[in-house]
């Protein structure tokens, strides 16, 4: 039998969880806090494979071992690997306090709501694009993906965000919960001894009573009708197009979506709402400041960026997805731009024939594979008399570009 015992967020080692163990594996802080049994082994945790090797040998002679780790320890913890190569059925976990829940503990607030993301030997990406995305993220750090990383990603990126990091949590000589803007945490080397650092937007961040922890449901419908957005002059993508263009973008959460052309920010704000991060591009002010109106109309954050595509897009962080409904003569070179810092996917609206022969070229000599619709929708309209007739709207091309599997490293990184 392997004990599991979490530890290192201030509750002592039981002596009765140690006693008689012949192997005890963890942290070299953890195994320097406990009072070991006279004659035990003991295994610092390093690499995994050795450590799982030599627990495998004392299960074979039929020894107890003792595993030490922080926190809860089937949260983001060893009990996965060790349930994995072992059986779950030959684990005893006692798991003690997250580092999650401590840390929330700390500054005051309830953490049903939040959402946790760890960084701990993953790309950093995926928990800047949740900070971005979410009021309140707890993200479980790792060497390179600490607060002065996660900082200086979201320095550039996302304004209203306070960062808590929470070092040596239940270490009373050493614990530390500080609050810095990203800019503070980018400019500080924080050692090692960080557990978790809380992302907040604190006008969001108290939240309500939830009845499902962790992401909020997903939105009851998409493709909302025109008239949920402000617009000018009916200048929005119509639903029937945002339907098809959200289901060829997939945005979800971890994601970064771009909205080039914005115009009102339709777009932006539907993927918003399925819980990616979004940056809308736009060359007016007015539209700039529409956009913003509609985000918060929605509860969503949408980054608004105000300038002309395609060069704007070189201070931008790379898309996993992009829609591009705007461009005029500029489209060609707009979609190139976009379709070289996709990773997944490049979806263009456009209403002009003479174009799309281009819009078609520009993804394929980028390496996506190109496919596309022409969207010509009626609507039922009332008449008088009490019947009904068909309204055409104006017929949209929809093309969209994906990169090849192939086109992708392990990490899914744009080759």
């Amino acid at each position: 039998m392997i004990t599991v015992v979490g530890t290192g967020t201030g509750a002592p080692v039981a002596a009765e969880a140690l006693g008689g163990a012949r192997l005890v594996v963890g942290g070299r802080r953890h195994l320097a806090a406990a009072a070991l049994p006279e004659g035990a082994e003991r295994v610092v945790l390093g690499p995994l494979a050795p450590a799982l090797d030599t627990i495998e040998r004392y299960l074979d002679k039929r020894e107890p071992v003792v595993v030490l780790a922080s926190g809860d320890p089937g949260f983001f913890g060893i009990v996965r690997v060790l349930a994995e190569r072992f059986g779950a059925d030959r684990l005893d976990v006692r798991p003690g306090v997250s580092s999650v829940a401590a840390a929330f503990a700390r500054i005051g607030l309830t953490w049903d709501d939040a959402v946790v993301v760890s960084a701990h030997g993953r790309d950093l990406r995926t928990a800047v694009n949740v900070c971005r995305a979410r009021p309140k993220v707890a993200v479980l750090t790792g060497p390179g993906a600490g607060p002065a990383e996660l900082g200086a990603a979201l320095a550039r990126a996302s304004g209203g965000r306070v960062l808590v990091v929470a070092s040596a949590l239940g270490d009373p000589g050493h614990e530390r919960v500080e609050r810095v803007s990203p800019a503070a945490a980018a400019a500080r080397d924080w050692g090692t001894g960080v557990n978790v650092v809380l992302c907040l937007d604190e006008t969001r961040a108290p939240g309500g009573v939830r009845t499902v922890a962790g992401l909020p449901p997903g939105p009851a419908g998409w493709a909302l009708d025109e008239a949920e957005f402000t617009h000018r002059d009916s200048m929005i993508t119509k639903f029937e197009v945002r339907a098809l263009a959200l289901a060829r973008l997939g945005p979800r959460p971890g994601d970064l979506v771009w909205d080039v052309g914005a115009g009102s920010g339709s777009v932006a704000v539907e993927c918003a709402r399925l819980g990616a991060a979004v940056t809308a591009v736009e060359k007016t002010r007015d539209g700039v400041e529409r956009i913003r109106a509609n985000a918060a109309a929605h509860g969503v954050d949408v980054r608004a960026v105000h300038g002309a595509a395609p060069t704007v897009l070189s201070d931008l962080d790379d898309p996993d997805a992009v829609f591009v409904g705007g461009g005029g003569r500029e489209l060609p070179a707009i979609v190139t731009a976009c379709a070289r810092r996709a990773r997944r996917t490049v979806v263009v609206a456009l209403a002009a024939l003479d174009r799309v022969p281009a819009v078609r070229e520009a993804l394929t000599c980028a390496g996506f594979a190109c496919d596309g619709v022409l969207l010509q929708s009626s609507r039922l309209a009332p008449l008088p008399g009490d019947v009904t007739r068909l309204a055409a709207t104006n017929p949209v091309f929809l093309l969209w570009g994906v990169r090849p599997p192939a086109s992708t490293d392990s990490k899914g990184v744009a080759q």
